[in-house]
């Protein structure tokens, strides 16, 4: 009994930082009870291959901070909107036979991304024929370069827009500010909003690809964290303000990629 308090004391001791009590870590959520009900919308996170093939899941760049990202996310979605959004994450491949079963996919960590020829020639064919790929998570101009090698295989003759605040994916069901930065959970640590700030991850962007019609098929969050405003959504250190943005600008892109 006494070890088990002596450990109980040292998990409590490293679940606080400069005096701020932390939440206890998620390593794993409660299964949805609903979790495999069929619904109209189904949050996919694209599985893409890496140079960490060694790692545990939990260290895989496609996989950082789920599911705890999305299940907070899916309560916001049912709550929030009218959508019929099941409360359990998928897990994607571009390989995989069902791809063309979701009219959108999340990729996070795209700055560490090292795509096949397959994964490239499968995701080009799913964003033209109208799927939709929301990437977030990835900060300052080495990860940049990075993404941009990969998608520049798949779309090597579509250029990379900046998103104009009054583009439609930001006013889809809410009127949204995409000018501010939202930031990753470091910023409770580090007390600075951006990630990379020393290498180009200061300034937030909202970039994305159109098809041949004009619909925005690709929109990709440079230097900001909305999976992390999801998953910390319930910690009082973390500011509701970037939470409450984060899921309607999530609403708004899923929204928009469900009616284009």
């Amino acid at each position: 009994m006494v070890g088990l308090l002596t450990l109980a004391g040292l998990v409590h001791a490293q679940r606080s930082y400069r005096g701020m009590e932390l939440p206890p870590p998620e390593l794993g959520m409660i299964e949805p009870e609903d979790g495999d009900k069929p619904a109209e919308f189904v949050f996919a996170r694209l599985i893409y291959s890496d140079l960490y093939e060694g790692q545990i899941l939990s260290e895989r760049p496609w996989h950082i901070d789920s599911p705890a990202a999305e299940r907070h996310f899916l309560q916001g979605l049912r709550r929030l909107s009218a959508v019929d959004a099941r409360s359990k994450e998928e897990y994607v491949h571009s390989t995989d036979e069902n791809l063309f079963d979701y009219p959108f996919l999340y990729a996070v960590e795209a700055g560490h991304w090292s795509l096949t020829d397959e994964e490239v020639e499968r995701l080009r064919e799913y964003l033209l024929r109208g799927g939709f790929l929301m990437l977030d998570d990835f900060h300052g101009l080495n990860e940049w370069a990075n993404f941009l090698e990969g998608m520049n295989r798949i779309f090597p003759d579509r250029p990379i827009e900046e998103l104009d605040p009054s583009n439609e994916a930001f006013h889809t069901l809410f009127d949204t500010d995409s000018t501010e930065q939202i930031p990753g959970v470091q910023m409770l640590y580090t007390r600075q909003v951006c990630e990379s700030c020393e290498n180009g991850g200061d300034v937030p962007h909202w970039r994305g690809i159109y098809d041949d019609d004009g619909r925005l098929m690709v929109l990709i969050n440079w230097n900001m964290d909305l999976g992390d405003a999801w998953e910390h959504a319930d910690w009082p250190e973390y500011p509701e303000r970037y939470t409450s943005m984060a899921y309607r600008m999530a609403i708004n892109y899923i929204t928009y990629a469900m009616t284009h």
